[in-house]
């Protein structure tokens, strides 16, 4: 797990960077979890465009993860380690003692041939999943659920991790990735260990084409464009917007708080970015 550098020989690989899939053990993907994977291009059902900037791209297939790591009990072997497209993190093809085969997220520091399970009494060990309420405090975990059953939601990135700080009662406290402490209930799985493939937040996209293959379109700046396209637009030479930093519908965008009341908002203990 690396990345690999290129010679200047042109603008686009100057500063170049990309993997070195050393960790990447086959490049054929399991068939029986492949499923089709249909484009929108940024559009709605009525066809218009709701995520700006999105469309073109390589042709994608989605592969079925295992986020619940329902089969408990039941050991599994790793298989494979596999590049995923959908997602930064690489996937672990598990094959289970009754034949059955599954792609969990590759946790930093899995092996082929290495032995997993899942339930309340698995081992403290890389790749095991169990109830927040069996792990002991200071763990770090991945894959994390937020409400018992559903499924992991939670540090699901490449290098992402949560800490286990507290457990009252039924219920436990995680520090998440962002730095937030919440509070979950102690039922909820989870996954020992970080996310793999650390190196992804160091890799230099290098040129726009490389953008358009991930399926990123160009950005416009909205002073660069006139009054009748943006609040910002327009001005004699080139202006700084004369005005606050605004979306094309005029709402401010810089600094606004947008959030929501939530139930969910009692479960926060200590908000990101407090100290």
């Amino acid at each position: 797990m690396g990345l690999k550098k290129f010679r200047p020989i042109t603008p686009g690989q100057r500063f170049k960077t990309v993997s070195d899939f050393s960790e990447i053990t086959t490049d054929k993907p399991e068939k029986s979890l492949l499923r089709p994977l249909k484009k929108t291009g940024g559009r709605d059902n009525q066809g218009h465009v709701s995520s700006w900037h999105r469309g073109g791209g390589h042709k994608r297939r989605y592969r079925v993860i295992d986020f619940r790591r329902d089969k408990r009990g039941i050991t599994a072997r790793v298989a494979t380690i596999e590049y995923d497209p959908n997602r930064s993190a690489r996937i672990a093809l598990l094959v289970y003692a009754d034949g059955e085969k599954r792609y969990i997220l590759a946790p930093l520091g899995l092996k082929v041939n290495q032995t997993l399970v899942a339930g309340p009494d698995a081992d403290i060990q890389v790749g095991n999943s169990l109830p927040l309420m069996r792990i002991p405090l200071g763990t770090v975990v991945h894959n994390l659920e937020l409400v018992p059953g559903k499924g992991g939601q939670v540090a699901r990135g490449a290098g992402a991790a949560a800490t286990l700080v507290a457990k009252e009662g039924n219920y436990a406290q995680v520090k998440m990735p962002s730095g937030e402490v919440r509070i979950f209930h102690g039922d909820c799985y989870c996954t020992i260990g970080q996310v793999g493939n650390l190196d992804h937040e160091n890799i230099v996209i290098g040129k726009a084409g490389r953008s358009r293959w991930l399926g990123r379109r160009g950005h416009v700046r909205g002073v660069a464009m006139n009054p009748v396209d943006h609040p910002m637009g327009g001005g004699e030479g080139r202006s700084s917007g004369g005005r606050h930093p605004t979306t094309p519908w005029g709402k401010p965008t810089k600094g606004l708080k947008t959030r929501k009341r939530k139930k969910s908002d009692k479960l926060i203990v200590r908000r990101r970015g407090k100290k």
